[in-house]
């Protein structure tokens, strides 16, 4: 679980890191720590890291909190973004960035818990998925909406049962140990999510949106016996 914290002043930020790191001991949750002192240097860091949780400051000078998070959901929709403020007033433009969490400071431990288990919670209870960095930013992808990927020179398409493309600048290596059961490699290009597979003959899928894959030849008979495994299981 990545959280980054982000608060101007240096004393309350160290609180906030410490209260955090002692949930993390407390309930045992892996936890990737990153504190800022300033807006820019969050979002900076934000371009090439996915955040799974963001305490945000509202009241910073230059870049204030909300602004911080504008700019935040331009490359990460997928992140929980918990402002702290010293004043309410804040609370309705927070819902314009689709803030997680809105509290007052200054911030117990028990309240600050309360919002960490909260998050927590929604990250282990919603269905599997893959952060995808695309050129729009960071984007999250349920994996049972995941017809295909497809593997094009050094980048990724993943096509999705809406109909949407996707392409990452990542070999096709990088999602293989990533994926969920249910996902089948039916060709050195391709993967296949099973329970989005129409019908097959023994050299393509026809997908149920009616998307054509290859099925290579040495790849065939495994696939035969992983698709009737996924349907009889």
């Amino acid at each position: 679980m990545r959280i980054a914290v982000c608060d101007d002043d240096k004393s309350y930020l160290q609180d906030l890191v410490n209260m955090i790191e002692k949930w993390a001991d407390q309930g045992g949750v892996s936890v990737e720590l990153f504190s800022f002192n300033n807006g820019d240097e969050l979002v900076d860091k934000c371009r090439n890291v996915c955040m799974d949780v963001i305490f945000l400051d509202v009241l910073m000078p230059l870049l204030n909190g909300i602004d911080t998070a504008k700019e935040l959901r331009k490359i990460n929709t997928a992140a929980k973004i918990v402002f702290l403020t010293s004043s309410p007033e804040f609370a309705l433009e927070s819902y314009s960035v689709k803030a997680f969490n809105y509290l007052l400071k200054p911030v117990c431990f028990d309240t600050l818990k309360e919002v960490l288990d909260e998050c927590h919670n929604a990250l282990s209870e919603e269905p599997q998925y893959l952060v995808l960095k695309t050129h729009f930013g960071y984007q999250k992808i349920y994996c049972h909406n995941i017809e295909y990927i497809e593997a094009q020179n050094k980048k990724v398409i993943f096509y999705l049962c809406s109909g949407e493309e996707l392409v990452v600048c990542e070999p096709l290596k990088a999602f293989e140990d990533k994926l969920i059961d249910g996902f089948f490699k039916c060709h050195r290009s391709y993967l296949v999510y099973l329970p989005n597979v129409d019908h097959f003959s023994n050299s393509k899928i026809i997908t149920k949106s009616y998307r054509t894959i290859p099925i290579a030849r040495s790849y065939s008979k495994a696939f035969q016996e992983a698709y009737l495994a996924f349907v009889f299981s």
